[in-house]
């Protein structure tokens, strides 16, 4: 899945067992036409392949797989995919696309005789009525599914679409390492609700192409979360009707957006959107130099916005607006990081204005950091208001001892613990806020290694990382770091330095640490494989 055109190199990969099956066995005729309905007219012979040798082999490594005594299951030429909730259930597309990367099978929708060498892809509640094809799932629940290889046939178990797509994703790369599936069940489902993949769009131009290749990867290995942090000091990499004097000379059309959006859902990736906010906006105010912040001593603070001024609201209240529509999945990101009157060792005295608004709005005792904090709660407003349900902002945007407390439903992106007055994740957790996992330590791609920040390995994060290692490099206590209170995480890809590599060099740079990530985020346990053996099998599937 290195180029990310996932239907392409799964069919390349399950070539060869089919050639190896033509030869060794499943011969016979009838087989039905592609689409066709009602019984099938003749039973197809029992495949005669080698047994496949297990346990599957994927990435991530499935949670359970009892095994069974049996020849297990190949693709072949005679085999068909069988839908029995007919080409109007939520899987239909999975099934689908699943015959198309098993080399062209057969697709048959209703209820069926399931015959040896077929697939069988079943929701586990009926046909899934009441639920939307390709809707976001927010629980682990969800995406949990189970394969049986039994008698030469493949059964396909899910109470979603998602589970449905996970199962396939566990068959092709099984069938790439293995030939098939092994005889026996799996009983498989992520840890994390949450996991991902941020890519930082602002500072350095991402083509439509390489974006959509990076989802169809992500998709490959279960991760199903893209946060894309599009304004930035450097551009704003978004076309807007709204504001077109802000969106910088390369950048992606809405339609561009569309599609990519599109093409993550039918994948079950949710597309999050940042606009970052009120610092990181230096695309915005060289539009708008009035709304710059600016110290009392009149220097200009680059990219932070002066939150004292009404048009400082109303301009990014109209982005929010603008581009809710956009990103559907009920996800947004609000920045709220390295604001640089809070980076200030005295920031009353410098930014006077910002402490003077502090206290006009919320009281004589009240901060800049109160002033910042209701700066996020409105936004966090605004894009409620818009239809997002899952809100978050960087941890830096959390400020202790406040008068206005943050917004108790918006997740901790936690990121770093090097900021002046940075908090330990443990005081997020004691809040009872729920945390995505971001650390700087071994999550961090950043363009040029700045400030001493070598470029993350998988290996690293393989062997040393965990979803609880949230600052640095040790843990919060397992009692605090379970699967409802640290979400999940991405893989966070900042172009600080952009030019110093190409698209294809971040391709490259970032394929094992997302595969070793994949595997943290999808089950707690210490790995079963050793890494070179782990990482022979990632250059397999």
């Amino acid at each position: 899945m290195r180029t990310g055109k996932l239907t392409a190199t799964i069919t390349a990969g399950v070539a060869a067992a089919l050639t190896a099956l033509a030869v060794a066995g499943c011969s016979g005729s009838g087989t039905p036409q592609r689409g066709e309905s009602g019984r099938s007219p003749s039973a197809a012979p029992t495949p005669t392949w080698d047994p496949v040798q297990g346990p599957p082999r994927t990435v991530p490594a499935v949670q359970k797989f009892s095994a069974a005594e049996g020849r297990g299951w190949r693709p072949g030429k005679q085999a068909r995919v069988v839908v029995p909730a007919g080409e109007k259930s939520p899987v239909a597309d999975e099934a689908e696309r699943f015959a198309r990367e098993l080399g062209g099978l057969r697709t048959v929708w209703g209820k069926q005789t399931v015959r040896p060498g077929d697939v069988e892809l079943k929701l586990s509640d009926g046909d899934g009525a009441g639920r939307a094809d390709n809707a976001p799932v927010y629980d682990t629940a969800d995406e949990a599914y189970t394969v049986t290889a039994r008698g030469t046939r493949l059964t396909l178990t899910a109470p979603t679409d998602a589970g449905i797509f996970n199962a396939t994703r566990t068959v092709l790369q099984s069938v790439r390492a293995s030939g098939g599936v092994p005889e026996g069940t799996i009983e498989d489902r992520p840890d994390r609700a949450q996991r991902g993949f941020m890519l930082d769009i602002a500072r350095k131009h991402f083509d439509a192409r390489w974006i959509e290749d990076r989802i169809r990867d992500l998709a490959g290995l279960k991760l199903n979360q893209l946060q894309l942090h599009f304004s930035d000091d450097q551009a704003f990499r978004i076309e807007s009707e709204q504001h077109p004097e802000i969106v910088s000379a390369d950048h992606l059309t809405k339609d561009q957006v569309r599609h990519l959006v599109e093409v993550a859902r039918g994948l079950h990736v949710t597309v999050i959107p940042e606009i970052d906010s009120p610092g990181h906006l230096g695309a915005v105010l060289k539009a708008h130099p009035d709304l710059q912040l600016r110290s009392a001593d009149g220097r200009t603070e680059r990219g932070a916005m002066d939150i004292s001024q009404p048009g400082a609201a109303e301009i990014v209240d109209d982005l929010l607006r603008e581009f809710a529509p956009l990103f559907p999945g009920k996800h947004w990101h609000l920045g709220g990081d390295e604001y640089r009157a809070l980076a200030d060792r005295a920031p009353a005295e410098n930014y006077p204005q910002l402490a003077r608004a502090a206290r006009e709005k919320y009281g004589d005792g009240a901060t800049i950091e109160d002033l910042a904090t209701g700066w996020l709660n409105d936004r966090d407003k605004t894009v409620r208001a818009a239809g997002a349900q899952y809100v978050e902002a960087w941890n830096d945007g959390y400020f202790p001892d406040t008068d206005v407390e943050p917004d108790p439903h918006r997740t901790v992106a936690y990121w770093t613990g090097k900021e002046i007055g940075a908090r330990e994740p443990a005081e997020y957790l004691r809040e009872n806020r729920k945390v995505v996992n971001l650390n700087d330590e071994y999550l961090y791609y950043v363009l040029g290694e700045p400030n001493n920040m070598p470029y993350p390995t998988g290996e690293r994060i393989y062997k040393q990382w965990t979803p609880g290692v949230l600052r640095g490099t040790e843990p919060v206590p397992e009692s605090s770091s379970g699967p409802d209170r640290v979400l999940g995480a991405r893989f966070a890809v900042w172009c600080d330095l952009a030019g110093e590599q190409t698209q294809q060099q971040v391709a490259d740079g970032i394929r094992m640490p997302l595969r070793a990530l994949a595997q943290k985020v999808w089950d707690r346990r210490e790995p079963a494989l050793s890494w070179e053996d782990f990482k022979k099998l990632a250059n397999q599937v």
